[in-house]
């Protein structure tokens, strides 16, 4: 229980999963680093790409709500997958087999930028 609220579904796979979020928040971060030359440019990059992120992954409006072109692009937003997948587990207690695309797309973008991060990196050292 937690704010009264029962988990419904597997803690360890919510516990997990929120991981695999965690890694591609920090890709993100990452990657504007390399690419910004000053703190404030990485900075300002991060909230550049958060609050679309934000406003179009349905955590304030229903992604039904959007016009269809919004709704397509909320498919190029991590956090769009890690909210149907935290709101599946948390109050509908589904199973992994339920989520799979959004896991499978969730840690495709975690994969793919911490990638790009990490080859930007390299690259900014050379």
């Amino acid at each position: 229980w937690w704010f009264g609220m029962p988990i419904r579904g597997d803690l360890g796979l919510i516990l997990i999963l929120s991981i695999v979020f965690l890694i591609t928040g920090l890709g993100i971060g990452l990657l504007a680093s390399t690419i910004a030359n000053t703190q404030q440019e990485a900075m300002l990059t991060v909230w550049m790409t958060l609050l679309p992120s934000i406003f179009l992954s349905g955590f304030f409006f229903p992604l039904e709500a959007m016009p269809k072109f919004l709704q397509w692009v909320s498919y190029f937003m991590p956090l769009r997958y890690y909210l149907v997948i935290m709101r599946s587990l948390l109050l509908k207690g589904v199973g992994l087999e339920m989520i799979q695309f959004d896991v499978i797309a969730m840690t495709l973008f975690a994969v793919g930028i911490m990638t790009a991060a990490a080859l930007r990196f390299r690259k900014r050292l050379d």
